[in-house]
């Protein structure tokens, strides 16, 4: 009953605002023109279009909102009004009561406003999705920023969460493309991301660890700034952290009037976000320009300052392997290799016949390589692959889907600041170094080093784990091999008396070989 009231609460707002509008009426089935039809009987609202989408998104709540902010970033595929107007949802939402916000403040940390800062200001500094941000002083001098979640948020989210999962289930069960897309098990994941921005504990040990990556190094800390978090004042529905001072990212004109190096900004971007996907393998998955500031101190060398830490992402080693790979290929027009990684990945079934997942890979990326390197688009190359290997059954990869709303989110704000980017100029040498690094001796002898405790303790057991796969894999399956069985069965188990009678000898060969690898790694 939640989600069909949800659902009514949805297509009022629909009617509203007049989003029928926004729906192309050609190569619609009869029954959405039935839909359209009925919509159209009902007032014009005489707001602009963009002004009415907006709106739409914001009353529907904290989901819509987010799919908004995302809409924004794409000014390559939204015109140029929609982009303007959407972009306002990344930090100019509606601001709850502030009243409310000073008594979950003081709830959250067990004492006053006036207890906790020496100065807080009860007029919200921005307001986003889920959470309004005041500006504050602590009694020990530093400028703070405390932010608050939006009160009944859970509930709301939860209802959406549950239309959505009841879309995604009809979606699956209905569409051709169902199990392939699927869509539950990307909702799914989803509901995890969404929910865990509601922690702001979590959002604070974030923001630590993405501090420590990029303080980790001289080079980094000229690309990326990360505010410091006061662990005292945070709890899970307040987080106090230091305020930082830029400009926002999407504010072009006064970055231009600071003559800030534009075209150096938007490649930091871009290595940014190659740096924390495959050397820190833990990224920002919600970089749209309302969480973005710039540092203007120094206009020819810009950072980034990042605000925003909630959703985090992280591939598995060999998402990030085949990712790679997959890249450099398709930028090389190495499309067998492209057609054999999808296969190698399990991106597609196994069966797959290479040589005709190659041509349509080729055909399908062939005429975008026909523009200047500078105007490819990664995030219109994705969706032709993605087409592309429809045919063959590829399915939605849920682990990469936050990487790939994140490329889009960067490929939008760069070609924002500089629209001639290259971002394959920027990419390139630095998947080729990490594909480098992933086999150097140094590597390898770290992996050595970081698993010879393991091996230490396996070592002893080895033999018995080798002889219990044997006689897992020597029992009878017919009648037939019964009399092979047994003599297979003769066999191992005289071989492993030869074996329990050398044991001590090839475990103490073993250790004292991996004594060895050990030291010659300290002591090198």
């Amino acid at each position: 009953m939640n989600r069909f009231l949800r659902l009514l609460a949805i297509i009022r707002t629909v009617i509203r605002y007049r989003l029928d509008s926004f729906i192309p009426r050609e190569n619609l089935r009869w029954p959405l023109k039935l839909a359209v039809a009925l919509a159209a009987l009902f007032p014009a609202n005489s707001e602009q279009r963009a002004v009415r989408l907006r709106h739409a998104l914001q009353d529907l709540g904290p989901v819509f909102i987010k799919f908004g902010q995302l809409l924004s970033t794409r000014r390559d595929l939204l015109p140029t009004d929609l982009a303007d107007e959407l972009a306002k949802l990344q930090d100019q939402v509606a601001p709850f009561d502030s009243a409310t916000s000073v008594a979950i403040i003081e709830n959250a940390l067990h004492q006053s406003v006036e207890q906790a800062f020496a100065r807080f200001e009860v007029t919200p500094l921005a307001s986003a999705s889920v959470a309004q941000i005041h500006s504050a002083r602590l009694h020990s001098g530093e400028e703070v920023v405390v932010k608050v979640i939006r009160p009944g948020i859970e509930r709301v989210i939860h209802q959406d969460i549950q239309l959505l999962f009841l879309i995604a289930t009809l979606i699956e069960k209905y569409s051709l493309d169902g199990r392939r897309l699927r869509p539950v098990e990307v909702v799914s994941d989803y509901r995890h991301t969404i929910f865990d921005e509601l922690d702001l504990k979590r959002e604070a040990a974030n923001c630590s660890q993405l501090k420590r990556n990029f303080e980790a190094s001289e080079e980094l800390q000229k690309m990326l700034i990360i505010p410091k978090i006061f662990w005292d004042f945070s709890c899970q529905k307040v987080l106090v952290m230091e305020r930082m001072y830029g400009v926002p990212v999407s504010n072009i004109d006064e970055l231009n009037e600071n003559n800030v190096n534009l075209k150096v900004l938007a490649e930091r971007g871009v290595e940014i976000f190659f740096t924390q996907v495959f050397d820190h393998n833990f990224f920002h998955a919600d970089m749209h320009p309302g969480n973005i500031f710039v540092d203007i101190s120094k206009p020819d060398s810009p950072r980034y300052i990042g605000i925003d830490c909630a959703i985090m992402g992280s591939l598995s080693d060999s998402d990030r392997y085949y990712l790679a790979r997959n890249l450099l290929a398709v930028f090389n027009r190495d499309y067998h290799l492209v057609a054999q990684l999808h296969i190698e990945s399990g991106w597609v079934p196994a069966e797959t016949n290479a040589q005709a997942f190659e041509n349509l890979i080729r055909s399908a990326c062939e005429p975008i390589f026909e523009r200047p390197i500078s105007e490819i688009s990664f995030g219109t190359l994705l969706i032709y692959l993605f087409q592309a290997a429809r045919r063959f059954g590829m399915e939605v990869q849920p682990s990469l889907v936050l990487l790939q709303k994140t490329l889009l989110n960067i490929e939008g704000l760069g070609r924002q600041l500089y629209p001639d980017l290259d971002l394959w100029q920027t990419a390139h040498p630095f998947l080729e170094n990490w594909m480098a690094k992933r086999y150097s001796p140094q590597r390898i002898l770290s992996e050595l080093k970081d698993q010879a405790p393991s091996l230490l303790e396996l070592l002893p057991s080895l033999p018995h784990l080798v002889f219990d796969k044997l006689r897992q894999d020597t029992g009878p399956s017919s009648k037939q091999q019964q009399q092979l069985r047994r003599h297979e069965q003769q066999q191992i188990d005289r071989l492993e008396r030869l074996a329990r009678q050398q044991q001590l000898f090839n475990v103490t060969l073993g250790t004292f070989a991996i004594l060895f690898i050990i030291s010659t790694l300290f002591f090198n």
